[in-house]
């Protein structure tokens, strides 16, 4: 268990570079507090304790922003960075060294609002080891986020993302392709330095067929002012 807790301080120490000292993020970090929080409520949900552990991640959701579920599987070294607004469901399953940012949101899908028809059934998303999530993203339903990928800022994800690739937008889409070098390197909130903009790369590919199209359109103007002129010479 202590070994666990040393783990996430240096993990907030290695990816933050505000945090100082491991007394600081125990001290001060509510993002280190809710992990915390979510590794005793999350062992109480295990054992059959399910009352107070919903009512112990209550807690610690007023009292850090911070909102995971107890049923939610979480990994080693679990950094929340800023962590207001985060939310994690029930079915939810983080690998280790993930980062999460302000705002993101691990939501469940579901084509039923029956509860007795969701009991055991996968809703929420699975993020593998070093996955990070930008601030603002929503990633939805039972999907897997590759390992080493990100999600970048403000991106609603609803299929796979596949591992060590980057994906913006909504919906969110890949721009920039695998890089094993790059996929281990740490990049805050998921995205890149000159990462492109997916719908400026979309704008500018309509621009350009419209631009064949009318070049090819005055070809065949062309052509066909000059098959006018030969009838008429006839």
């Amino acid at each position: 268990m202590f070994k666990s807790i040393q783990d996430d301080l240096d993990a907030f120490l290695a990816r933050d570079p505000a945090a100082r000292s491991r007394f600081e993020v125990a001290l001060l970090y509510s993002g280190f507090h809710a992990v915390a929080i979510h590794r005793l409520t999350h062992a109480l949900w295990r054992r059959g304790w399910r009352l107070l552990a919903r009512f112990l991640s209550q807690l610690g959701r007023f009292i850090t922003g911070v909102e995971i579920h107890p049923g939610a599987t979480v990994g080693r070294r679990l950094v929340i960075d800023h962590g207001m607004g985060v939310v994690i469901g029930e079915t939810a399953e983080i690998g280790d060294d993930v980062t999460l940012y302000q705002g993101v949101t691990l939501g469940g899908t579901s084509p039923a609002v029956d509860s007795a028809s969701q009991v055991g059934q996968k809703r929420h998303p699975t993020l593998r080891d070093r996955v990070i999530i930008g601030s603002g993203a929503q990633v939805l339903g039972p999907i897997v986020i590759g390992e080493g990928a990100r999600v970048g800022a403000n991106s609603v994800v609803t299929k796979e993302v596949p591992p060590g690739v980057t994906a913006i937008g909504i919906p969110a889409q890949v721009v920039m392709p695998k890089d094993k070098a790059a996929a281990r390197a740490f990049v805050a909130y998921g995205t890149p330095e000159g990462c492109p903009d997916p719908v400026l790369m979309t704008i500018e590919n309509l621009r350009s067929q419209v631009a064949d199209l009318k070049e090819r359109v005055g070809d065949l103007e062309s052509q066909l002012r000059a098959e006018r002129a030969r009838d008429r010479a006839s």
